[in-house]
């Protein structure tokens, strides 16, 4: 399902802009700010969540223009279209084929995975970080996990205010650990699921260019008798002023298999390739369970990676057949790339035609 026009007005630096794009890689370059992560935030936003920087939409709207923005996207089977209006700019707008639509139907037409400059930090960073990574991946298999995971987040809030009282109505509480227990075994079993398929893919994977990752969910185990649990840790909860149990809990471990050492202590090129290694798992894992393969956003993926490498990734991404979007500051690091690709240069609020494809 690749994108074969994007169309972007008053998003970003962009007033007016569309591009017709091939089917294979995508490449943008241009100087840093010309606005080439821009465009993949704007794909990004033609899926269920908030997108690759997860701004407040009040944000996204062009500076100087009308106060709203608007995105479509053409694929082979569908239209979309998402947005705000100007006067009420933290209200998105989603559209399938000219029809209002929830945002979680988008999930059921497109799958997006992205990597970006950000997430070079995952293993380093907090264990919410490396959750919310998890649960992007799962979004893309199951667009029912954004339902499950906001349901639990709610419940958990009522509970956690309901336990500062000083007399909590019991039956209340009953009633919201029943919630957590049932969305956050959903949510569980979602990621233990993903996390022992991406293990088999990448453990059965040859050693090669890329560093093969090895995946462990810690923190939060059997979801048997969770209700019970959050009830009896009441007391506990109240003191601490937080739930102390369940899967806002749990924690992504990755090692460097090859090495039999932690991500965070392998280099950061190794880190790079470790974190490569486990999106292009997950965008096959998505490939064979939707019949149709996820869009690929790269946003500087060459950064970190030595030439040996970059041809390595260049040509699995070939091979996949994935459309895939990538950006830089320079044409040199994506030598390895046929000359056949969507090759577009970014400069503010612009968007030139390089070979092939643009207007």
């Amino acid at each position: 399902m690749p994108i074969t026009r994007l169309s972007l007005t008053d998003f970003r630096s962009y007033t007016d802009e569309v591009i017709t794009p091939g089917r294979g890689f995508v490449v943008l370059t241009g100087e840093n700010g010309a606005g080439k992560t821009n465009v993949l935030e704007a794909i990004s936003l033609l899926a269920p969540g908030r997108g690759l920087r997860s701004a407040a939409l009040s944000e996204i709207a062009r500076r100087g223009g009308p106060g709203g923005f608007g995105i479509g996207a053409r694929f082979d089977q569908v239209e979309l279209g998402t947005g705000t209006l100007a006067d009420a700019r933290e209200r998105r707008i989603v559209r399938i084929n000219g029809a209002t639509a929830s945002a979680a139907a988008l999930g059921e037409w497109v799958s997006l995975i992205w990597l970006t400059p950000a997430q070079d930090r995952l293993f380093s960073e907090s264990a919410g970080a490396r959750r919310r990574f998890l649960d992007r991946l799962v979004l893309a298999l199951d667009p029912t996990h954004a339902h499950d995971s906001a349901r639990y987040e709610a419940a958990m809030r009522q509970r956690n205010r309901l336990l500062a009282d000083e007399r909590p109505d019991g039956d209340w509480l009953t009633a919201l650990e029943a919630a957590m227990a049932m969305h956050g075994a959903a949510i569980s079993r979602r990621r233990v699921a993903l996390v022992a398929a991406l293990t088999a893919r990448l453990s059965d994977a040859p050693a090669g260019s890329f560093a093969r990752a090895g995946l462990l969910l810690d923190g939060f185990g059997s979801t048997e008798g969770f209700a019970k649990d959050l009830a009896q840790g009441r007391a506990r909860d109240a003191a601490a002023g937080r739930t102390l149990t369940g899967p806002q809990r749990q924690d992504l471990v990755v090692t460097h298999l090859d090495k039999a050492i932690d991500a965070v202590s392998s280099s950061t090129g190794e880190q790079k390739a470790l974190l490569i290694g486990i999106i292009l798992a997950h965008a096959e894992l998505v490939a064979e369970a939707q019949q149709r393969r996820p869009v690929l956003l790269l946003d500087e993926v060459a950064a970190h990676l030595d030439p040996v490498r970059r041809l390595a990734l260049f040509d699995r991404l070939a091979v996949g057949g994935n459309q895939v979007w990538l950006t830089g500051t320079e044409v040199g690091p994506f030598d390895g790339i046929e000359r056949s690709a969507t090759w577009l240069t970014v400069t503010t609020g612009r968007i030139a035609d390089g070979q092939r494809g643009v207007r």
